[in-house]
């Protein structure tokens, strides 16, 4: 899905970018932290996917913050109270006179706040990974101290627009160079440095503990179990306090919402909005799943210095594709310096996989590569489920220049004409049982 085209909303003496997503009877107003810019948003396909799938629930709106993306940047910290004129201007822009507001982190807040002084224009409250109060209390004890705080700020100002902090955000997605990439250039659009830095102290004054007994909207709290940011603690303390909130708390160790399984979260507001819970099959397929990756990269990096080295990844990926495109692969995503790819045919893949192998010896680097057959979910334009976990496993077990499969893929090629030898039976982490892996000729 495209998204809307972006429009400027004023409040007071302030632009505000927003736009407006798909159609329906619900008007659903996303109010963002301050890492936003409502058009690179769209840009990552699970990003893509998650919004796609809210704007069917009705009309999606999105803004970015006053001082974020491209809303005007600030003159000093903007008060709570301005930042809901900020939403009063963008909703009336979008021609909505009630939304359901969804806010995650720092923008739980405001979205507390607002749910409490507009009952009017608030249909619904939903709220992810969200608090009252993000620093510590003697009520909430489990927040980090002002030092703690202090420390994580001063992470966050030197490494901003690198994705460092993705590690603790999105542990799932930190190790996807598309997804970093992403996320990187994110930062970089929301805010510079001494922006964001001022933006932290800010959120660190934040505290609506007072407000929560005031809302009285259909409230939906959300959070995952292991959030490797924010302590569930968090939700639970603002679904004690709002009067008939749900409270839903989530498998996963992701803070982003829009990272891990993300459909657990759209499910809950499906039916916390709807009543129902449309039952969503995912699409699934047998395919050959094949990973490669250069052998002891870091190390050749190294060597070769980063000009040479980038060359180097850049014919590398050339021949790849050549490769997969005449094998019939699909190319699914790189992963630096290898790729993710499947084939609707075992043999094409172990061919596609030697040639590979082969080719890219010529450039003076070997790479591995494993393959397994298995039922694989679609995600878009991403794959996931236990098939590409297991070829992913084969393909570590590989030395240089070798070819691994496992029994499936040997056992659906006979008669093909290719050969393998006996590479033993292993365990593999995180798939059940022993697995046989075999080594192609």
């Amino acid at each position: 899905m495209q998204p809307g085209p972006t429009r400027y909303a004023k409040s007071g003496e302030y632009h505000l970018a927003y736009s407006v997503t798909g159609e329906g009877p619900l008007d659903i107003l996303y109010v963002p932290t301050w890492l936003s810019q409502i058009e690179h948003l769209w840009e990552s396909p699970r990003v893509n996917r998650f919004f796609e799938r809210s704007a069917h629930l009705g009309r999606l709106i999105m803004f970015d913050r006053r001082g974020s993306g491209m809303s005007d940047p600030i003159h000093g910290a903007p008060t709570l109270e301005e930042q809901m004129d900020d939403v009063n201007a963008v909703l009336d822009a979008a021609g909505s006179e009630r939304a359901v507001v969804l806010a995650a982190l720092e923008g739980g807040p405001m979205a507390c706040l607002y749910a409490a002084t507009h009952p009017d224009r608030t249909q619904a409250l939903i709220l992810y990974s969200a608090w009252a109060r993000v620093v510590q209390s003697e009520d909430i004890p489990w927040a980090n101290p002002p030092e703690e705080r202090e420390r994580l700020m001063e992470f966050l100002v030197e490494t901003w627009g690198t994705g460092a902090r993705l590690q603790g955000l999105a542990p799932s997605e930190a190790d996807d160079p598309e997804f970093l990439a992403w996320y990187a250039k994110l930062e970089r659009l929301a805010a510079s440095p001494r922006q964001i830095a001022e933006l932290q102290k800010l959120i660190g004054e934040y505290d609506v503990r007072d407000v929560l007994s005031s809302i009285r909207v259909p409230t939906l709290v959300m959070h995952r179990r292991d959030d490797s940011l924010i302590d569930p603690r968090h939700s639970q303390y603002i679904a004690e306090r709002i009067p008939g909130a749900k409270l839903v708390m989530l498998e996963g160790s992701d803070n982003l919402m829009v990272a891990g399984d993300s459909d657990a979260i759209l499910d809950e507001i499906e039916v916390f909005l709807t009543g129902t819970r449309q039952e969503r099959e995912p699409d699934r397929v047998l395919a050959t799943v094949m990973f490669t990756d250069i052998v002891d990269s870091t190390r050749r990096a190294s060597e070769m210095g980063d000009r040479r080295w980038r060359e180097l990844l850049e014919r590398h990926d050339e021949l790849v594709r050549s490769k997969l495109e005449y094998w019939n692969g699909r190319e699914i995503k790189t992963t630096g310096d290898g790729f993710l790819a499947t084939f609707d045919g075992p043999a094409r893949a172990i061919k596609c996989a030697k040639a590979i192998a082969y080719d890219v010896n010529q450039l003076g680097v070997a790479i591995r590569a494993g393959l397994h057959t298995g039922e694989c979910e679609m995600r878009g334009d991403d794959v996931a489920g236990m098939a590409v976990h297991i070829g992913a496993r084969v393909g570590s077990l590989a030395g240089p220049g070798e070819v691994l499969v496992s029994s499936t893929v040997k056992d659906l090629v006979v008669g093909s004409g290719l050969d393998f030898t006996d590479h033993g039976e292993h365990e593999l982490k995180g798939v059940p049982g022993g697995w046989h892996v075999y080594r192609v000729v």
